[in-house]
């Protein structure tokens, strides 16, 4: 198809015109005919069956009848008016009502001439009507487009109140294919089409629209599917590619004192072999001349830290410094402390850098950061200041990166000469297919086991009734020398939500749980550093029993002798956030506990949200399950998920072909990675307009 006439504006379509085009544009983005023609449709919906009138029962599904207008009236109400038609066959009557776009409904209806109506019908004093129906006469829908699955395409409600309906936008497009004389420009190879049976690009374009069967209907939606998803990985793929032989790193070839004395003599336990493969892969990685852009994945207490400790010796053998940036002042602290404890042991000179740090405490950090006498910093987003200045910076560590913009992490690409090597750290478990097609571009490790002698949290639910049992427990394991957790979701009470807040949650633990036999903390986002921090270390040293807090600690907290962590309205977080919270406890090797407290009003979502964690412990098996829930976008956030904006494929219904498109991107590149073979061209042709246009669907012409 000539590319060319694709791009032609919209208003220059049969039936558009200005009015039209404005609204096609600002509704549905729909600019050109192409544009037009990637419209794809939300669902379909079977057209061959007719009712009688007399036939008709409360439903809530589209019917389709034959029949006559008689009589048309006009009816005041309240509000405006109302149109309304008296539509038989031969069984019966009933109403067809519209309440906008009288005056065009009115001049176009006609007496006494076969329509096909179809749209709800609704029940009321003991007749039918239906509102709004798409109408066409008889005599057009005989001899025109007698699809047997008819599409339903997106809308809204100013495109219904100017009367582009369904049926219009099914017209326009009918309009347009009648002009597209040529076939159109197919933008696979003849090998995978072949290999996967794929119809060819016209034919699917054609039957996604107008379906001949449903069996050309579910083949075209397959291959327009994979389509989208084979572009979007060879796009994550190439970058990856393109990264490792552009952009530079420093190569670590030394192997040395640093890595060897702690490995071989200071290892606080064995490496799981889960960790060993990984050291091995960034080992390769820093070893190589390319930067390293790797994301770890690991659940809760799986040792990513100790990993990530060992990236950092490589970097000290090679003569470079390190530097690990978390999201939160807590979780900073928190690393800081594990590591300064293994760097003694080494003589390795490591601070930390946060908003809270004194102004003479940063004098000497920037100094012995620039001088070299510093090898590691650990920070927060205090880190990306320009007065921050390393001598030699060789590898950075980012914690929980969804946290961070992608500005701010690449602030610290420049903080050498060549950019350091990138280590990305998560301890939220990510679904395997929406890490492909969000961290397609990043080589994955995933540290899959837990260390040995974990003992698995034992998950419960009890409702609000249940309270007293559940301080009595919470009292025997204070008596066995243990300590707990509550933790609520809002810092003061809402008007809106009937949940227990966290200061009268606090008041109430207190009264149950009095001075001086028993201590508490307490922890939340509004207090001030310096107050979060100093309650935060009585609990760690064991001064207090009890720490009520908010979500703040969902991160960073790691205190061996928690074994109970209680959730209060647990029906008000999302599984990630439940998940995180329990791997706040079981960090000893004592039995530990995650109580779920909820009222007995759960919602269908919530009863599978609990049901789920007191089924499982794994965080992959636990996010797939989030996935289904809440979707792409709102797991990953705004920032990371505007590669998830598909126009047909479906990131959680469409796994399968997602992995085949993959797989597909991936030979694609081994084989023939600068698309000189010649069946190839169509997917160099194609790929290049990608680049060119930036949007998928610009370039599939």
């Amino acid at each position: 198809m000539n590319s060319n006439f694709l791009q032609t504006p919209i208003e220059y379509l049969k039936g558009v015109g200005p009015n039209r085009a404005s609204l096609l544009k600002t509704e549905l983005g729909i600019h050109t005919f192409q544009d037009l023609i990637h419209l794809f449709p939300n669902r379909y919906i079977d057209r061959t069956q007719f009712y009688k009138i007399a036939q008709i029962q409360p439903t809530s599904a589209d019917i389709q009848i034959i029949g006559k207008i008689t009589h048309i009236k006009t009816v005041e109400q309240k509000r405006g008016k109302r149109l309304v038609a008296t539509f038989r066959d031969e069984t019966g009557s009933m109403e067809l009502v519209w309440f906008r776009g009288h005056k065009w409904i009115k001049e176009n209806l006609k007496l006494n001439v076969p329509y096909v109506v179809f749209g709800k019908a609704n029940h009321f004093n003991h007749s039918y009507s239906m509102p709004h129906p798409e109408m066409e006469l008889l005599s057009e829908y005989e001899k025109g487009l007698k699809a047997t699955m008819q599409p339903v395409y997106p809308s809204t409600e100013k495109l219904a109140n100017s009367n582009i309906t369904n049926r219009v936008i099914l017209g326009l497009l009918a309009t347009l294919f009648s002009e597209i004389k040529t076939n159109q420009k197919e933008t696979l190879s003849k090998p995978i089409l072949n290999e996967l049976k794929l119809l060819p690009k016209g034919e699917a374009i054609r039957n996604i629209h107008f379906p001949e069967s449903q069996e050309k209907l579910a083949r075209a939606q397959y291959r327009l599917k994979f389509e989208e998803l084979f572009y979007i990985q060879l796009q994550l793929l190439l970058k990856n590619l393109i990264h490792k032989n552009k952009i530079k790193g420093y190569p670590f070839t030394e192997i040395g004192n640093y890595f060897n004395t702690f490995y071989s003599e200071q290892l606080p336990f064995e490496l799981t072999d889960a960790q060993k493969r990984v050291v091995k892969e960034i080992r390769f990685d820093l070893g190589s001349n390319a930067q390293m852009n790797r994301l770890l994945q690991g659940d809760v207490g799986s040792g990513k830290t100790i990993v990530a400790f060992l990236s950092m010796l490589m970097a000290l053998d090679n003569g470079f410094q390190a530097c690990l940036m978390a999201p939160t002042e807590i979780l900073s602290v928190q690393h800081y402390n594990g590591l300064k404890e293994l760097c003694n042991k080494l003589n390795i000179s490591i601070s930390i850098l946060t908003g809270s740090s004194k102004t003479s405490e940063r004098r000497v950090i920037h100094e012995s950061l620039e001088n070299g006498e510093l090898n590691i910093l650990v920070g927060t987003h205090a880190l990306l200041e320009d007065k921050v200045k390393f001598k030699n910076l060789g590898l950075a560590i980012i914690d929980e990166q969804h946290r961070f913009g992608v500005a701010q992490r690449s602030k610290l690409w420049h903080k050498n000469e060549y950019p350091p090597h990138i280590l990305v750290m998560t301890a939220t478990p990510i679904p395997r297919t929406l890490a492909m097609s969000v961290y397609g571009d990043l080589d994955i490790s995933v540290i899959d086991e837990l260390p040995p002698g974990r003992k698995d949290i034992k998950t419960v639910h009890r409702f609000d009734a249940n309270r007293l049992k559940v301080f009595g427990f919470i009292r025997d394991e204070i008596s066995l020398g243990r300590q707990v957790y509550i933790v609520y979701p809002l810092i003061q009470e809402s008007e809106a939500l009937d949940y227990k807040d966290l200061m009268d949650g606090y008041e109430s633990i207190s009264r149950e749980f009095q001075q001086p036999k028993y201590q508490i903390s307490i922890v939340h986002g509004q207090m001030k550093a310096a107050d979060k921090e100093f309650e935060m270390n009585r609990f760690i040293k064991g001064e207090t029993q009890i720490m009520v807090a908010t979500t703040v600690i969902e991160v960073g907290v790691n205190v061996p002798n928690a074994s109970v962590m209680v959730i209060e309205s647990a029906e008000r977080f999302g599984l990630s956030q439940l998940h995180q919270l329990r791997g706040r406890v079981g960090r000893g090797a004592e039995q530990s506990y995650c109580i779920l407290m909820t009222s007995h009003k759960l919602s269908e979502d919530a009863k599978t949200r609990i049901k789920t964690m007191t089924s499982t412990s794994d965080g992959f098996e636990i996010a797939e399950v989030d996935l289904k829930l809440r979707g792409p976008g709102d797991i990953m956030g705004t920032q990371q998920s505007g590669v998830l904006n598909l126009k047909i494929a479906d990131i959680i219904k469409d796994t399968e072909i997602l992995k085949i498109a993959r797989s597909y991107a991936q030979k694609l590149l081994r084989e023939d990675p600068n698309f000189l073979k010649p069946e190839n061209e169509s997917i160099k042709n194609s790929y290049a307009q990608l680049v060119k246009y930036k949007n998928i669907w610009n370039y599939i012409s």
